[in-house]
C-alpha cells in the first residue's frame, strides 16, 4: 500500500478522501438526526443541472453545480416547510428536472464531449492540489459553521417544538443546513459521484448513531468511518484495478449490512436470554 504514495494522484486521493470523510462526517450527522437523508439525495442529484449550465455557458463545472445545487436546495426547504405531505413529490421532480436538463445542456453544448461518468461515479484519482485548497477551504467554513451555532443545532435536531418556543430560529437553521448541504455535495462529487453521494452522507453516521449518545462524538466517529471507508475503498480499487468510487461506497455498504447483522443477533440473544 504504501509504494502507492510515491504518486502524486494517489497522494492527492488520499488527502481528498480524508477531507471529504471529515465533511461527510459532520454534514451527514446532521442530515441523519433531522431525517433528511431524502433531501440531500435530491439536491445531489439536482446538482447535475449545474454542471450541464456551466458546461454551456462555459464557467467551471464545480461553481456551476455550486451555485445550482444551492438554488434548489432554497427551493427544497421552502416546499417542505410549505408543504410536507407533498415535499417528496417535489423533491422527486427537482431531482428528475435537474439530472435531464444537465444531460440536455451537455449535449447541446458545442465541440465539447463531456466524460459523463466522472460526474456520476466520481474522478477521485484526478483531484489536484487546487481542488485539495478548494476543499480544505469549505472544510473550515462548514466546521465554523457548525462549532458557532452546535447548541443550537443540537436543540433543532432533537426537539424542534421546544427550540421553536425558547426562540431559536429554528427555520433560518434549517435553511443554512441545507445550504451546507449543497456545498458539501460539490465536494462529494468529484470523489464518490452524484449517484453515490447520498451512500457517503448517510452510511457513516447511520452506523455511528447506534455507538454514540451525543451529537459531537456522533460527528467524530462518523468522520473516522468515512475515513476508513475510503482509505479502504482506495487501496481495493489499487490493489484490484477496480472503480474507486464505487469500491468506497461498497466498503461502506458491507459494513453498514454488518452493523445490522450485528444488532439483529444482538437483539435476538437478549430475547434468548430473557
Amino acid at each position: 500500500m504504501w509504494e502507492v504514495l510515491q504518486y502524486e494522484f494517489m497522494r492527492n486521493a488520499l488527502l481528498a478522501g480524508i477531507l471529504v470523510s471529515i465533511t461527510c462526517g459532520i454534514i451527514g450527522t446532521l442530515v441523519v438526526v433531522n431525517r433528511i437523508v431524502f433531501i440531500s439525495g435530491g439536491i445531489a442529484h439536482a446538482a447535475y443541472g449545474g454542471i450541464g449550465v456551466a458546461f454551456y455557458l462555459g464557467f467551471p463545472a464545480f461553481l456551476g453545480a455550486a451555485l445550482f445545487s444551492f438554488a434548489v436546495s432554497m427551493v427544497m426547504g421552502v416546499a417542505s416547510l410549505r408543504d410536507k405531505k407533498r415535499v417528496d413529490a417535489v423533491i422527486g421532480v427537482m431531482w428528475a428536472v435537474g439530472m435531464a436538463l444537465g444531460i440536455i445542456l451537455i449535449d447541446l453544448t458545442p465541440g465539447y464531449n463531456v466524460d459523463l461518468m466522472s460526474y456520476l461515479f466520481g474522478s477521485i484519482l484526478t483531484v489536484s492540489m487546487m481542488d485539495i485548497w478548494f476543499m480544505l477551504s469549505l472544510n473550515m467554513v462548514l466546521l465554523l459553521i457548525v462549532l458557532v451555532f452546535y447548541k443550537e443545532f443540537l436543540a433543532v435536531s432533537y426537539d424542534e417544538e421546544f427550540s421553536f418556543v425558547v426562540g431559536i430560529p429554528v427555520r433560518t437553521l434549517y435553511f443554512v443546513l441545507l445550504g451546507m448541504i449543497a456545498l458539501s455535495v460539490v465536494m462529494i462529487i468529484k470523489i464518490v459521484g452524484i449517484v453515490l453521494v447520498i451512500a457517503l452522507i448517510s452510511i457513516p453516521p447511520y452506523i455511528a448513531e447506534k455507538y454514540m449518545t451525543s451529537l459531537g462524538r456522533m460527528m467524530v466517529l462518523s468522520s473516522i468511518l468515512g475515513i476508513f471507508f475510503t482509505l479502504t475503498g482506495l487501496w481495493l480499487s489499487y490493489s484490484y484495478d477496480l472503480t474507486s468510487g464505487a469500491t468506497i461506497i461498497l466498503v461502506a455498504g458491507v459494513v453498514f449490512f454488518v452493523s445490522l447483522a450485528s444488532d439483529f443477533f444482538r437483539h435476538r440473544s437478549r430475547e434468548s436470554a430473557s
